[in-house]
């Protein structure tokens, strides 16, 4: 159990926490994303690309890419004292999909990570969080040489209802991050919000 800081005298703070999923394609950034906003050393479970692989895995776009996540990677960071954030990286090929529900359990939102280069490999991500009714935010990894586009193009082109968030992003920087994450939770606090107003009237 983590326990925030406390003034001395009294007792230490026990917070909030939150779960978080980041999903995606592959070679989107998620890893990248978990790694660059944990405070703690991030949990990765990645394996070397194989040739056995290799039919099954598309890597266009991504040649130089030669490791993939497999179960999923895990970090945390410390919002407030009182509220704490786990994060889990989903895997990206569709033969690890299965674990998608697993890591679902009991999560407040989702990022679903987008590499405008390739685009439809986000589908999946978009469609699993509206079919289960998870509160998602779009974040639009800007890569270095990738082609940048208007936020309402990637927005029509990923056919996404107009109350979900979509925002550009570096998932390198931690910053960048951190404006994502808080975007999530104040996404899915909202729509929470909406769904107790719907019921009391």
């Amino acid at each position: 159990m983590i326990f925030g800081r406390s003034e001395r005298g009294k007792p230490p703070v026990e917070p909030v926490t939150l779960k978080i999923l980041v999903a995606g394609g592959f070679g989107v950034g998620k890893t990248t994303l978990v790694g660059a906003v944990s405070e703690i050393r991030p949990l990765r479970t990645e394996e070397y690309l194989t040739e056995a692989g290799r039919p099954v895995d598309d890597t266009s776009g991504v040649e130089g890419k030669n490791t993939t996540t497999v179960a999923m990677d895990f970090g945390r960071i410390t919002l407030r004292e009182d509220l704490v954030l786990y994060l889990f990286g989903t895997p990206g090929q569709e033969r690890f999909w299965f674990m998608w529900d697993e890591l679902s359990e009991g999560a407040l939102g989702a990022v679903v990570l987008a590499d405008t280069r390739r685009l439809e490999d986000c589908f999946a991500a978009v469609d699993y969080f509206e079919r289960r009714s998870i509160p998602f935010l779009v974040g639009v990894n800007c890569f270095e040489g990738a082609a940048r586009y208007p936020a309402d193009d990637v927005r029509q082109a990923l056919d996404l209802d107009h109350d979900v968030p979509l925002v550009l992003c570096d998932a390198r920087d931690r910053e960048s991050v951190k404006e994502v994450l808080i975007g999530v939770v104040q996404h899915a606090m909202a729509q929470s919000a909406d769904r107790r107003q719907a019921v009391t009237t």
